[in-house]
C-alpha cells in the first residue's frame, strides 16, 4: 500500500519553497487583474517582487472577520473571487452569514490528501456525516472522496439510528465528521446491538479533538482517528497523518503564523494567528487571516511528510476586550509597541481590583526599565486606546507562549 498521496508530500524542503515562490507572483497577478478587491489591496504593487516570504509579509492582512462587511458592500463574494458566480460549481451560505464559493474543478477542496494520510483508498466506502445544507463541509469531503475512487453514503448530520442502520447494512470502512457526531453513533449502535465492525477509519474537524475522545473511538472499533484543520473560505490547510505529531501543511497553500494584530511573522515555535495564501485560481485569498492560533513546529514529520507542521488548533487570535466600555484590539497593542523599540513583546492584562477596569501592559524589555520608559509607554497606550493604562517590565522569555496579546482577566461575583 502506497504510504504517500504523491511525490510532492516528500520534497525536499527547498525545492517546495521555490515551488511556492515561483507560483506567487503569478497567483498574486491573477488575484489583482481577477478579483475587484485584490486590485484595490494590492493597488501599487508588482506581484513580479513578491516571490519571498519576506516579500509576502509586506503586503496586506485580509482578516476573515472582515468578510461580512466586505461581501455586503460588494456582494457576494466581496470582490474578493475570481470566478463570476454563475461560473461557480456550488454558492454557499455559512452562518454569519457569509457566502462562499466552491469551483468546478475537481478536489476543488483538496481533501483527497487528508483523507489518503488517514488511510482512505480507492474502492473504500465513506460515510460522509458533515452537514449537506448550505454549509461546504459535506462537499469538501465528498469531493475528496471521489477524487480517491470511494463511494460516499450521503448520510448527513442527525437521524441517529438511520445512521447505525446504514453502518450495519452498507458497511462502510471510513466515517467523516464531527469526532463528537461519531461517539453518539457508535454508541447508538451498541445501544441497538448492531454491529458497526466495518468501520476502521475516520477523519475529524470542526471542532476540538481531546485525547481522551479519539481513545474512546479507536477503543470502540475505529481504529485510526485523524483530524483536518480546514475552513469554507480556504479548504484544507493542514491535517494529521499517522504519526500524529502535529498537522501537516497542504501542499498548495502558503501559511505564515503572525502575531495577532499585525502583518508580521513569529519567530518559530512562537504562537501567534494562522495567515493563509491560496493558489486556488477561483478564490485567490491573499494572506487571509483565520482569527486561529497555533505554531510552526520544528524538523518533519515521522511519517516522511517534509512539509511545514503545525501544532494543530490553539485558541483564538480575535482578542478584543472591552475596557470602560470601549474594545481595545490586539492592533492597537502592536502599535504602542512600536512606539517604543525597547518592548520585545508585550501582553495587555485586563483585570477590575474593586469592581473597575484596570489595563497593564506587561513588557518584555532586556534594558531600560527606568520610570521614565514606563511613563513613556503609558501615555503611548493612553494616545492609541483613549483609556489610561500603566506600563511593567519583564524579562525576556516570562510572557507566555501562547499568541494572545490581550488577557481579560476580569472576575465578577
Amino acid at each position: 500500500m502506497a504510504e504517500h498521496y504523491d511525490a510532492l508530500e516528500t520534497r525536499d524542503p527547498q525545492e517546495r519553497e521555490r515551488a511556492l515562490m515561483a507560483a506567487l507572483p503569478k497567483q498574486l497577478g491573477h488575484a489583482k487583474a481577477s478579483a475587484p478587491a485584490f486590485a484595490r489591496i494590492l493597488a501599487g504593487v508588482d506581484p513580479r517582487e513578491i516571490a519571498s516570504r519576506k516579500a509576502l509579509a509586506q503586503l496586506p492582512v485580509t482578516r476573515k472577520s472582515d468578510l461580512k462587511a466586505l461581501q455586503q458592500a460588494a456582494p457576494p463574494f466581496g470582490g474578493l473571487a475570481a470566478t463570476a458566480p454563475g461560473r461557480l460549481a456550488r454558492l454557499y451560505l455559512s452562518p454569519g452569514p457569509v457566502f462562499d464559493p466552491e469551483g468546478r474543478g475537481a478536489d476543488w477542496w483538496r481533501m483527497a490528501r487528508p483523507m489518503f494520510a488517514a488511510g482512505i483508498r480507492p474502492g473504500d466506502v465513506v460515510q460522509n456525516c458533515f452537514s449537506y445544507h448550505f454549509t461546504p463541509a459535506a462537499s469538501m469531503l465528498e469531493c475528496g472522496a471521489h477524487a480517491l475512487g470511494c463511494a460516499v453514503i450521503p448520510a448527513g448530520t442527525g437521524q441517529t439510528e438511520m445512521q447505525v442502520q446504514s453502518l450495519a447494512e452498507l458497511k462502510p470502512s471510513a466515517y467523516v465528521g464531527t469526532p463528537s457526531f461519531l461517539k453518539i453513533i457508535l454508541e447508538k449502535a451498541a445501544e441497538l446491538g448492531a454491529d458497526v465492525s466495518s468501520l476502521r477509519r475516520a477523519v475529524v474537524g470542526a471542532e476540538a479533538l481531546p485525547p481522551s475522545l479519539r481513545k474512546w473511538l479507536q477503543e470502540h472499533g475505529v481504529a485510526r482517528v485523524q483530524q483536518i484543520y480546514a475552513s469554507a473560505d480556504l479548504g484544507n490547510i493542514a491535517y494529521e497523518s499517522e504519526a500524529l505529531e502535529g498537522m501537516i501543511i497542504d501542499e498548495e497553500v502558503i501559511v505564515e503564523i503572525l502575531r495577532p494584530g499585525t502583518g508580521d511573522p513569529v519567530a518559530e515555535g512562537e504562537v501567534g494567528e494562522v495567515v493563509v495564501t491560496t493558489l486556488n485560481a477561483d478564490y485567490p485569498l491573499v494572506r487571509f487571516a483565520t482569527g486561529d492560533l497555533s505554531a510552526v513546529l520544528p524538523g518533519i514529520s515521522p511519517c516522511g511528510r517534509t512539509n511545514m507542521r503545525i501544532r494543530g488548533w490553539m485558541g483564538r487570535a480575535d482578542q478584543a476586550t472591552k475596557v470602560k466600555g470601549m474594545f481595545v484590539q490586539p492592533s492597537q497593542v502592536a502599535e504602542v509597541v512600536k512606539r517604543h523599540r525597547e518592548i520585545l513583546k508585550a501582553r495587555l492584562i485586563v483585570d477590575n481590583p474593586g469592581g473597575q477596569d484596570r489595563m497593564t501592559l506587561h513588557c518584555e524589555v532586556v534594558e531600560g526599565t527606568e520610570p521614565e520608559l514606563a511613563r513613556s509607554i503609558a501615555d503611548s497606550l493612553r494616545d492609541v486606546t483613549k483609556l489610561r493604562g500603566e506600563a511593567t517590565f519583564r524579562k525576556p522569555g516570562e510572557l507566555p507562549n501562547d499568541g494572545k496579546v490581550i488577557e481579560d482577566a476580569k472576575k465578577y461575583d
